[in-house]
């Protein structure tokens, strides 16, 4: 009789919990079984398991094989347990050493003639493995996933006879290569954007503060363009929030540059997106475009357009920068703290306060227009800001990103001091380091009540008023920063002038 214990991760979410994998060879007919709840690609382990075993020229054993996949409860699926499998029945069957095996973790998928194929999801096992000082061997296909994780223990191996030579001792595998850091940027730059300078300073303001952002003009005054900037001038990621993000692009199989995986990505899901794409989910759960966006951007464009039910579900990610996805088999809770830039029309015809007069629409017709964004949504937008068309004659030309990157960087820097970036300050936060004087706290009081404003739409407009503070370099909020950060709950001024006209 042999047995076998070796480690593997399972893919669940982006947690990849140890999975043990038990080989038990008992006397009996030649049979094969695997318990522990496989999914179909994994109880096909065993045909590639057996294929490769006699094509990398070992012995199979004659007697009847049990493979013990543990924790019970817990589905597996992927063919990442493959490698696992097979190195346990060459250590049960005596082909391999067993050696000491109880630091190592063994991922990969097998093909029939033995060598190993990419698995995904390998990052957040990676990085699980390190965090439980763990060796760990991968198919040298995911070696650019192994090199982000400069501090892991990982091994390459392009075939299990390699596995194998190396825990007979006769060989040694590569480790893996470190990737260098590399912060240039390589998108579209702000010079780009000729003009519009409320907008580019409303930009700036929610770079440097983490604030969402609505921009609302007519069609072709240049939403999307200023949207697309924002990633240049956000401050350069760091490395567990870069980590974190490129994990769920190892989920959700999207493949990682190393020549660009620091960079923040910019998501931009079309309006017909279902509430399952936005926020994921599905029977086996799998990160949806939040996610997707986490410490980056998520553009919505032509906001009135999506389904309002699909809207509705951001509105608990917004604050929590986490979604859990339940089922009745498994719950996986991916990152989503992202940054919300949305941009829509300010009417059905998109030509409301054109100088043109072209606009015929009603007040009534543009309440119903708005009301298809909800008012809970709007309150956790910071900043609603007009594009205007502009004259095409003499535009100025705008400051590049790389110097408005700078003074951003200069403003987190002074929020690093804080719990948290200016956007994330909590009510104890808002306490200590938005206070006011009783001049600028009755100005606020009186907005607030002539917009109608709720006690959320109250706080975020402390948060951006501290936000410009920071990037004016003043160590209280005064008059100007203020009034700046009431200014730009412009869609709250518009719709009581609207309910008013109606």
């Amino acid at each position: 009789m042999g047995l076998a214990t070796i480690h593997s991760r399972a893919a669940v979410g982006i947690e990849a919990p140890q999975v043990t994998v038990e080989v038990n060879l008992s006397p009996g007919l030649p049979l094969f079984g695997i318990v522990g709840l496989p999914e179909t690609a994994v109880r096909e382990s065993k045909d590639r398991v057996r294929a490769a075993i006699r094509n990398c020229e070992f012995k199979l054993p004659s007697w009847r094989t049990t493979v013990s996949l543990a924790p019970a409860d817990l589905p597996k699926e992927g063919a990442r347990f493959d490698l696992p499998i097979a190195v346990g029945v060459l250590v049960a069957s005596d082909n391999v050493k067993a050696g000491d095996l109880g630091d190592w973790e063994f991922l990969g998928e097998l093909s029939m003639s033995g060598r190993l194929r990419a698995i995904k999801g390998a990052l957040p096992a990676i990085i699980r493995a390190r965090d439980a000082g763990r060796k760990l061997i991968l198919p040298r296909a995911n070696a650019e996933e192994a090199g982000l994780v400069k501090d892991a223990e990982v091994y390459l191996a392009e075939s299990l006879a390699e596995v194998a030579a190396a825990l007979n001792g006769h060989q040694g595998l590569p480790k893996a290569e470190p990737v260098p850091d590399c912060h240039d940027y390589h998108g579209p730059d702000l010079t780009d954007v000729l003009g519009q300078h409320r907008a580019r300073r409303a930009l700036e303001i929610c770079a440097a503060g983490g604030h969402n952002l609505l921009l609302i003009g007519p069609p072709g005054t240049g939403k999307t363009l200023l949207a697309s900037r924002l990633p240049g001038i956000l401050p350069p990621m760091q490395e567990d929030e870069a980590l974190e993000a490129a994990a769920v692009a190892s989920v959700a199989r999207l493949g990682l540059d190393p020549a660009t995986w620091k960079q923040r990505r910019f998501r931009t899901p079309h309006h017909t997106a279902s509430g399952v794409a936005l926020v994921g989910g599905g029977s086996k759960p799998r990160p949806g475009e939040i996610s997707l966006a986490h410490a980056g951007v998520l553009f919505l464009d032509e906001l009135p357009e999506y389904s309002r039910h699909v809207l509705e579900v951001l509105r608990e990610p917004l604050e929590s920068g986490r979604v859990v996805i339940s089922r009745a088999a498994v719950q996986a809770e991916f990152p989503a703290d992202f940054q919300l830039v949305a941009a829509m029309n300010p009417c059905p015809c998109g030509y409301d306060g054109d100088p043109s007069g072209r606009c015929r629409c009603t007040p009534d017709q543009i309440l119903r227009y708005r009301d298809r964004i909800s008012g809970p949504l709007l309150d956790r937008i910071d900043l609603h800001v007009e594009v205007p068309r502009q004259s095409l004659k003499d535009l100025p030309d705008g400051e590049s990103t790389g110097k408005v990157r700078e003074r951003v960087i200069s403003a987190r820097e002074i929020q690093a001091g804080r719990d948290a970036i200016n956007a994330r300050l909590d009510v104890g936060g808002i306490r200590t380091h938005c206070d006011l004087t009783p001049k600028l706290s009755n100005l606020l009081e009186q907005a607030c009540e002539r917009l109608q404003l709720s006690a959320r739409a109250h706080h975020r407009i402390l948060r951006v008023a501290r936000t410009i503070a920071d990037l004016d370099g003043a160590e209280r909020i005064e008059m100007t920063h203020l009034t700046e950060a009431i200014g730009y709950r412009q869609l709250d001024r518009r719709s009581s002038t609207l309910a008013r006209s109606a």
